[in-house]
């Protein structure tokens, strides 16, 4: 948590850096607000200051309508290096615990329940249940904002198996029921998306939604990056959007059934710090997993001040650090492991043509769009379409079988017994397909190319100008950086 003096600062100069890393409650009317709320700021002495929403929702505050916490980036609600917490927390905003119990979390993360129980307790002062509870109505409650589902529809797309339990929970969590939280939105005139919200097409929902981050943003590496590996039909790239089809595969079982399907379209808008999402899917039970993954792929909840600050250690005057260069990602590990197979030891623009050249003999077409072949696809082709060495094409094989065998197949390290895929394939696909912030592509070729040009390498000291030790944990946004500089 910040000093006082920064908060205060902060709060008056409604200063959008610090937006969503601390929260402000007002005593006198119970409302806990962003610091870039437009409201006329309350008196010092009226003013709580919390480092989450979670803190203030358990303090007895509601969340501002004008502002709505809700929306603000995502930021951690702790000091946090603890990494069992962090990862449990991400899990649960994923929604885990809506399909699954408490010691299977825990098992899955490696701890016990006591022990799980115990983190969130001592640095968040509730219980994972209430936690995940609480994100599952703050995400109804941003559904209830700007779209115009119905209520029934939101309770499902929130995690709630019945109305009654939703109208209860909600109610309980932000002192207002969602029918009224509905009218309150409107009655302050938020902007709801008319046209698209809660239209039935072929796939079934669509819906658009507004999706928050903090700045620095570099759009236009960002932009760069992907329209320079996008598919035709599977992905979509103008100036100031980004778009693609999905589908969510459940690989529990031999066949990894497919859970659900459609596309989006993200537009950036600068000036409001967000981007505009016009999501259809086949599934509304699975919004809020599709919504998180647009935020990875988009990396809308990393503390970009945070990791330019460490970055700055690793350059030198001649190469200054580029403000707001993000990790684009890819819609899933098994995509990203498939284009890093094919883009071994070859350039962007040969690696997207055999891409597309998969996508267009294995991918499913629907209308004018298509989808990402599936692993069962991929493992019962001979691939005879490639003009690529046959290990390769093995290579391709083994990692679709990998998905088929395997009920966890996205963790990376037993990829490294399949023939064909190395370490580079594997840290390339942690980068982009999982968005770990911290892989340096110390063997890229564009990486050595980029250290060539700052006369640096791996182990450079830092009283040379370049230590790419001291990028740690931002290893990834290293490697963007460098990359930058080609």
């Amino acid at each position: 948590m910040f000093n006082l003096e920064i908060c205060q600062k902060a709060r008056l100069s409604r200063d959008a850096r610090f937006d969503g890393k601390f929260f402000i409650a007002v005593k006198t009317t119970g409302i806990y607000c962003r610091t870039i709320c437009p409201a006329q700021p309350p008196k010092e002495e009226n003013v709580l200051y919390f480092a989450s929403a979670v803190e203030c929702a358990t303090s007895g505050f509601r969340p501002c309508l004008r502002c709505r916490p809700d929306s603000a980036p995502q930021s951690p609600a702790w000091q946090g290096v603890n990494a069992t917490l962090n990862r449990a927390k991400a899990l649960i905003d994923e929604g885990v615990l809506q399909n699954s119990s408490l010691p299977l979390l825990a098992e899955r993360l490696g701890i016990t329940d006591r022990y799980l129980r115990a983190l969130f307790n001592k640095h968040l002062g509730v219980s994972p249940k209430s936690y995940a509870l609480y994100q599952q109505c703050l995400f109804a409650k941003q559904l209830l904002h700007e779209t115009k589902l119905p209520i029934t529809q939101v309770a499902l797309a929130s995690g709630f198996s019945s109305i009654r339990r939703f109208n209860d929970c909600f109610q309980q969590q932000l002192k207002l029921t969602p029918s009224a939280m509905r009218k309150s939105s409107q009655a302050l005139n938020v902007q709801l998306s008319q046209q698209l919200n809660n239209q039935l097409n072929q796939l079934g929902h669509t819906l658009k939604i507004k999706l928050y981050y903090r700045p620095p943003f570099n759009w236009s590496v960002m932009q760069k990056t992907l329209s320079s590996r996008a598919i035709a039909g599977l992905e979509w790239c103008t100036q100031q959007s980004y778009g693609r089809s999905f589908e969510l595969f459940d690989y529990g079982d031999s066949s990894g059934t497919s859970l659900c399907k459609g596309h989006f379209t993200a537009i950036h808008v600068e000036e409001k710090h967000c981007f505009n999402v016009s999501i259809e899917l086949s599934d509304i039970k699975h919004l809020k997993v599709i919504i998180n993954n647009i935020r990875r792929i988009l990396d809308l909840n990393v503390d970009m001040q945070a990791v330019e600050q460490d970055l700055k250690h690793c350059f030198i005057d001649e190469a200054p650090l580029a403000a707001g260069i993000r990790l684009p990602g890819i819609w899933s590990m098994f995509e990203a492991g498939v284009r890093a197979i094919l883009g071994q030891h070859i350039s962007v623009t040969a690696a997207r043509n055999l891409v597309s050249q998969l996508v267009e003999s294995l991918g499913v077409a629907e209308n004018d769009k298509c989808f990402f072949p599936t692993p069962k696809a991929i493992a019962n082709s001979e691939l005879a379409f490639f003009k690529i060495p046959g290990a390769r094409k093995q290579a391709l094989r083994n990692l679709a079988q990998h998905y088929l065998d395997y009920s966890e197949p996205d963790d990376p390290k037993p990829w490294l017994e399949l023939k064909g895929i190395g370490p580079w394939t594997t840290n390339y696909a942690k980068m982009r397909g999982l968005s770990d912030p911290d892989v340096f592509l110390v063997g890229d070729l564009g990486v050595k190319k980029a250290m060539k040009y700052l006369k640096a390498d791996a182990t450079t000291s830092a009283d040379k100008g370049f230590n790419a030790q001291q990028a740690s944990p931002w290893g990834s946004y290293l490697t963007f950086q460098l990359w930058n500089l080609l």
